[in-house]
Parts: structure tokens; sequence; C-alpha cells
């Protein structure tokens, strides 16, 4: 059994590669503004061949300090299933060489020209720990790893964490991926989009640029046919072909089916002490991610920041980068290279929408025991707020009011936390004049707003069926209308007979100042097409039913917003 601690002697001489890195990613660094001077020339050893725990060549490229020839040099793991050419070459492999660090960018198993098969979640772990015992046998490894990454390379960055080796000392887990089951469902209702998108990443992308932009301008090309299939099972294969993976995962919407065993890796989080930076962005897809593994990691006493910008999962990474990097690699200097001076005093930053700053607190939430400001709709459309003494029962209710959502015209989705470039801040006048949209609207604000926290509704409903799923909105309406979503969810509901049901739906959370003169909307309606698929009303299969009914939805007395209250702290 190979040792789990790093041993520097009877290492042979190491002798740099004199290669340059890739001239596309020397290109794209080049375009680059607002990074950090380069500190040293880049070395590039491509094709590296790393045993893979079941002995699969993983395909590896070394990206190093020209400078380190006596391996004085911390090392980043960087594991990706999209490839190691753009943009991660330049985005990692370059960008952190010049500063100091060596880089080992591998293709997971499967993927990139790496052997075996890819399983999805299956084999991360294993590989990781894989290639760390690989590393401590590399004459310039020193014995210090990081890990780096963005999304799925912030999953296999969990998996590692799992059974940390010693030698890894600082995580940076950018708009990261810990529990796949939470990126394809919510609340049991699939997430169709994400589940086409992320199908088409792990499917294309480590090809090569041409064949992903052929697969997504087919994808394209093809979405409404796919999305509005009956049956949807199998819909996507016009697009993206036979994809068995994305094919089980549409069939198990059940979080306790056994298909989903081990594909959390939450419990990482649980009593680690590895130094972990956060990343992600208000409207970041797997932002709830973010903040579950931030609580955990607090829980833990786990050195841990969290930075929160104005970005989705894509422009965090691209508009958002200079902000980024200089997060993450102010982290690994403090916990690699014994550096902490840029390091900021404070353990969160974040983004505040609607005022357009940057504010910093101690932990978030910012208040451990958040006072929360419930807005009551009422039956004319108004939203108001009142002091709630006591919980509702919205049992035997007056109702407010009602929307018919029909499968076969769904309400659409416009913007909010999505993979997809539509994602974002998005002006929801024309959704909010549909029919199947009900929206409840404050006064104007006297004075500011501020929203610091989760945020919620727990919504009384009645429906016809028995069966819908309801989607709730916060918006921000400015002086001249036009209706902004700050965040939303969307949850399963089932009632008996004509009486409402209570169900709670968790609408993710936001730093965001409403300034005076602005109003409060509360956006409802019976889902967010193709983000989510289609509820059939039935109580059937989304992705088997053939037959759909259309559906009335009915909100009731006793329906409240929970907004947490910023104006507590400072």
């Amino acid at each position: 059994m190979a040792s789990r601690t790093h041993d520097p002697a009877a290492k042979p001489a190491w002798t740099p590669s004199a290669r340059k890195p890739p001239l596309s990613s020397r290109m794209m660094r080049a375009i680059w503004r607002g990074l950090p001077e380069k500190r040293y020339d880049v070395g590039w050893e491509p094709g590296l061949k790393v045993p893979a725990a079941d002995g699969s060549p993983l395909v590896t490229d070394h990206y190093f300090p020209r400078t380190d020839t006596d391996g004085d040099s911390p090392t980043l793991l960087v594991r990706s299933p999209y490839g190691r050419g753009l943009p991660w070459s330049p985005q990692y492999g370059m960008l952190f060489a010049e500063q100091g660090f060596h880089v080992i960018l591998q293709s997971c198993r499967g993927t990139g020209g790496s052997g075996g098969a890819f399983d999805l979640w299956h084999n991360e772990a294993a590989d990781g720990r894989a290639t760390v015992t690989w590393l401590r046998e590399q004459p310039w490894f020193n014995g210090t790893l990081g890990t780096i990454g963005p999304s799925y390379l912030g999953y296999v960055q969990w998996a590692l964490a799992l059974d940390p080796p010693p030698e890894l000392k600082a995580m940076v887990v950018q708009v990261g991926l810990h529990d796949p089951y939470a990126l394809f469902y919510a609340d049991g209702a699939l997430r169709l989009e994400h589940a086409l998108l992320v199908g088409l990443g792990m499917t294309y992308q480590h090809r090569g640029i041409m064949p992903v932009a052929k697969a997504t301008l087919r994808l394209q090309r093809r979405m409404r046919d796919i999305v509005t299939a009956r049956p949807l099972r199998g819909a996507y294969a016009s697009a993206l072909g036979d994809v068995p993976w994305l094919d089980d995962v549409m069939t198990h919407p059940d979080a306790g089916d056994p298909y989903w065993d081990g594909a959390s890796l939450a419990g990482a989080a649980e009593g680690l002490s590895v130094p972990t930076s956060l990343v992600s962005g208000w409207h970041d897809a797997l932002a709830d991610q973010t903040f579950e593994q931030y609580a955990r990691l607090r829980e833990a006493g786990c050195d841990t920041a969290l930075l929160v910008g104005p970005w989705t999962h894509t422009s965090a990474m691209q508009q958002g980068w200079p902000e980024v990097f200089a997060e993450s690699l102010a982290w690994l200097r403090a916990y690699l290279c014994d550096d902490p001076s840029e390091l900021r005093p404070t353990r969160v930053r974040v983004h505040v929408g609607g005022e357009d700053v940057w504010r910093d607190f101690d932990d978030w939430p910012p208040l451990s025991s958040p006072v929360t400001t419930s807005w009551v709709p009422a039956s004319d459309g108004h939203l108001d707020r009142r002091v709630l003494t006591a919980p509702t029962d919205g049992a035997g209710s007056a109702p407010l009011a009602s929307v018919r959502y029909d499968p076969a015209d769904p309400t659409p989705s416009i913007g909010g936390p999505l993979l997809s470039r539509t994602a974002g801040a998005r002006d929801n006048s024309a959704l909010e004049g549909r029919e199947d949209v009900m929206t409840f609207t404050s006064s104007p604000l006297a004075e500011a707003v501020d929203v610091l926290g989760p945020v919620s509704a727990r919504l009384s409903v009645s429906t016809d069926t028995g069966y819908a799923d309801v989607f709730s909105r916060l918006c921000d309406v400015d002086a001249q209308g036009r209706s902004t979503n700050v965040c939303d969810g969307l949850a399963q509901v089932e009632t008996v007979g004509e009486g409402p049901s209570e169900v709670t739906v968790p609408m993710s959370s936001t730093a965001y100042r409403f300034p005076a003169g602005h109003r409060i909307r509360w956006q409802i309606s019976g889902g967010a097409h193709p983000r989510y698929a289609r509820n059939p009303g039935t109580g059937k299969s989304a992705v088997e039913s053939v037959d759909f009914t259309a559906i009335r939805i009915t909100l009731h007395d006793g329906s409240v917003l929970e907004l947490p209250d910023g104006s507590r702290t400072g």
C-alpha cells in the first residue's frame, strides 16, 4: 500500500520541459484585463498518463513556473470532465502557473482522451486519491497541495475531501456542485433545462470546440420540440444522441431512490479542517449548494470564506473573473505559500443588488438569528407588510386569486438561476401580463428595504386536480414599472378535495436593496418552462406522461412571503 504522506527522498532529478503552453491559451491569456502581472514564465508538459484507481490512464497536463527547478512551489490539482483546452488551459493552467504554482490539469475517467468509461459522480473520489498517490512520486511535488475549479470541477474537490490526504492544505470551490440530485431536481420536479445543458456539456465539451459548438446549435434548434415532446423521455436524443446516464437521471425523481446513493458529497464539509474558499453568484444555478456547504464548514469550525457576486453560473467565470481570480489567488497564497497579506479581513463579501455595492460581513446570513418580515397578499392584488404574532392556518381560509395552468401552453421561464445565457435578472413585465401568473405588489416604498439572507414563501393553495407545482418569485418594480426578478423557487403540492393545503417554497437567498419609491412584487404561477418540466396535473411522471390536464390553482388567505430584514445589520 502506498504511503499517504509526501516523501521527498530518493526522487529522480527533474528536467523541465521546454514546451510553451498552447498558442490558443496564450492568445486568450493576452486578452484578459484586470488581472495581476505574471511573476513567472510558464512551461508545459502535456499528455502525461496518470493511473486511475482501476488502472485506466488519466490524460494529464502539467503547467509550471519555469524558475522552479528545485520543487519549491506548491501544486494545484484541477480535475475536469470538460477537456483540458479552452478555457481551462489559460484560466487555470497558465494563470496560476504564472503566479508560482504547479498546475495539474487532468481529464476525468472516460473524458478528454482518458481511459475507462465516464460514470457520473461514481469514480471521482477514488481517482482523485490515485492522482495524489502519483503526485507523491513526482520530483517537482513539494508535498503541499491545493485544489480549485468550478461546477463539476468543484464536485471532484468535495470527492477528494471525503478522505482528504495530508498534503491537501487548501480548496477553492467556485460555483461548485456537491449534490447532483439537487442540480437536477427541485422538490421532485425535474429541472429540465439544467438536465439538457449538463447532458450537452458532459457529452461534447471534452471533445473540443467544434463538436460542442455543433451540438449546442443542434440543441438550440430542436429545444422547443424536445421540451414539449410527449412523452418527454428520450426526446433529447435528437440533439444529444444516446446519453444513458441522462435517461437514468430523468427517470429517478425520488431523492430516496437507491440510484442516488452516494451521489451527494454534502458530508465532505462536515468535520473538514482543510481551509476552503467558496465562490458563487446570486443567479448561479448552484448558489444554494454553496450556501449549504458554507453552513456545514462553519459548523465544523473550518477556516472558510464566501464571495457572492452579481453573477450567473457562467458569468462568474467570465465577467466576474477578475474578482474571482483575485479571491482565489489570495486564498491559495495564504494557505499554500504562508502569505496571508491579500486576504480580506471579513469572512464574507457579497454584492448587494439594487444598490450595486459590495458589503463585508462576519458571517452569512449576517445575523445568527435573522428577523423576517411578513408580506401578505390581498384579494385586490396588494402586498402589505404585517407583523404576524402566530403562524397562520390555511385550512378553510378564503380564496384570494386563482389561475389556470395549462401544460399545453405552459407558463414560460424568464431569467433566474439558469445554466444558459438567458440566466440572471430580466424584465418580467410581459410574463406578469399572462393570465396564468398571479402578482401581488406593495405600495411605493417610503424608505429603502434591505433583504439579506434566505427568502421563503408559505402558500395556502387548492387545486382542482390534486396535483400542481407552485413557482414563487420575488421581484423589484421600479418607478417606470419594470419588474426585475430577485430570487425564486418551486415546490410540488398535492391537495385533497376542495380545501387548501400548505406548502413552503424555499426561494434561495439574496442580498438586495429595494430603493425608496420602488415596489416589492410577489409573483406566483404553476410553473416555469422549460426551466422545469411541465406538471401533467395527473400525478403521473412528468417524463413519461402523454396525457396532460389543465390545473386550476387557487391561492388562499394565510399565504405569506417571508423576507429576512437586513436593516439590523448596520
